[in-house]
């Protein structure tokens, strides 16, 4: 493994593009490879043994591709398989939980809200991350049913996403919480929608700076950064169609997107 192997990255489907672009704006001369599983999409109320056998598949063909690091832009997928995968493959995995600790110390009001997936909520990691940073705080969990399936479609910014988070977010606004904490990789492409929806008091945050922080961290403590004075070159591929991808990324240069079975 040579410092110039690329950073490995899946997800159930683009949403993990948020994430993926965070690492990369942060560490510009790392190549990637991402992995959009959309095939397989959403991850959120699968099994937590389907969403493993799905994290194995795309784990391997990654190493098979030589990467020097995984990273796991996905919530259900970290809270459900990243302790196996850490125990069973001899690479670093970097894994997202949803922002709760920020959210908690921040509020003023004492009351935040997430948005999540069930297979996240329903997480023994999730679960205790909750447990751990809201002792003094309430929190409004909320699944957010049908989102996923919408920014896969390419319908981020549609009337039909708006129609679908009206009620999704009347819990928010009846219990008035200050901070809504996104739990998924795929729901900052909606952020925009959120905030016209939700009042202004309400700040809205997610996992990606954090994640490429750590990324960042993990590279140098094991002298994994990539040396090399040329910016990074990026390879996505989609097991589904390739045009949502192609689009939420379009503004990344030295970027390829394709597609690919798996």
């Amino acid at each position: 493994m040579s410092k110039s192997s690329p950073l490995g990255f899946f997800d159930s489907g683009v949403g993990g593009t948020s994430v993926w672009k965070e690492v990369i704006h942060l560490l510009t001369r790392e190549n990637t490879i991402y992995l959009a599983d959309s095939k397989h999409a959403p991850y959120g109320r699968k099994s937590q043994e389907e969403i493993t056998q799905l994290c194995v598949k795309n784990t391997e063909l990654l190493l098979s591709k030589g990467c020097k690091l995984i990273a796991i832009p996905c919530n259900t997928a970290t809270t459900n398989s990243i302790d196996y995968l850490r125990s069973h493959y001899d690479v670093p995995f970097i894994g997202i939980e949803p922002a709760i600790k920020p959210a908690a110390l921040k509020s003023n009001t004492g009351k935040i809200g997430i948005l999540a997936t069930q297979g996240t909520l329903s997480s023994k990691l999730f679960n205790k991350t909750q447990r751990e940073h809201t002792q003094d705080v309430n929190t409004i969990e909320i699944v957010g049913t049908g989102i996923v399936e919408l920014v896969e479609a390419g319908k981020k910014d549609s009337d039909e996403m708006r129609e679908l988070l009206v009620p999704i977010i009347e819990p928010f606004m009846i219990s008035g919480i200050d901070y809504l904490v996104l739990g998924c990789s795929h729901y900052p492409y909606i952020k925009k929608q959120l905030e016209h929806l939700l009042p202004s008091r309400v700040k809205i945050i997610d996992s990606g700076a954090a994640v490429a922080r750590q990324t960042l961290h993990v590279l140098e403590e094991l002298d994994l950064l990539n040396d090399q004075s040329l910016p990074g070159r990026h390879q996505l591929y989609s097991n589904a169609s390739i045009t949502v991808l192609d689009q939420l990324t379009s503004e990344i240069a030295n970027r390829n997107v394709a597609h690919l079975e798996f």
